[in-house]
């Protein structure tokens, strides 16, 4: 990771417009089919979780906007990122669990349970720094019409929420919405990543 001046990068005017503004965040609603990944968390007893984590990460990981953020009133470039997740602790509270994204879902699964067990065992947030981490939180026991996120001024984190599934027909579906920082993308970047997510659950194939 390293800072970069942002008058020298492609979001030099959004940086200028929306790092001071109250409030810089935008959200996007877009109902996903996951019929795909449905049937492979059945079929091979994959946490339907983990497979939306590891779609989320394969969108994202294409898509170069996703490489920078604005921490404090700095613009910083990462290398690679991480994927969040919400985590049911043994104290019947929530902590954070970040996984490191890898394009090897094998590998991805692994680190996503061994971190999901540890952080709810222990109670304690599992952070990664040099990673930009893309935030998600999963409310699969609701049903609802979709959540904007808030805006705490510290964490300017692109992040998803999603809540139950769907199912009509033979078709199954998930409304996701996405909070990203404008300074970061701008709508076009995001609405580009929900339809390259849509993709990756779609052609997922293990």
């Amino acid at each position: 990771m390293q800072e970069m001046n942002p008058a020298e990068t492609t979001r030099a005017y959004a940086f200028e417009m929306w790092m001071k503004a109250p409030m810089p965040m935008v959200t996007l609603f877009k109902t996903v089919d996951v019929s795909n990944i449905r049937r492979i968390s059945k079929r091979r007893e994959l946490k339907f979780n983990m497979l939306m984590c590891w779609c989320v990460g394969k969108a994202a990981s294409q898509i170069k906007e996703f490489y920078t953020l604005p921490v404090g009133d700095r613009l910083i470039r990462y290398d690679s990122i991480a994927v969040n997740t919400i985590v049911a602790n043994c104290q019947g509270e929530i902590s954070s669990c970040d996984i490191p994204f890898t394009d090897d879902i094998h590998e991805f699964n692994k680190d996503y349970l061994s971190l999901t067990k540890q952080v709810a065992e222990t109670c304690r947030n599992h952070d990664i720094t040099d990673r930009m981490v893309i935030g998600t939180s999963a409310l699969a026991r609701y049903d609802i019409d979709g959540a904007v996120g808030m805006y705490s001024g510290v964490f300017n984190n692109p992040f998803l929420i999603w809540s139950r599934y769907h199912r009509h027909w033979f078709k199954t579906y998930l409304t996701v919405s996405f909070q990203f920082h404008h300074t970061q993308m701008d709508g076009a970047h995001a609405a580009r990543f929900l339809d390259s997510l849509q993709q990756e659950v779609k052609r997922l194939n293990i």
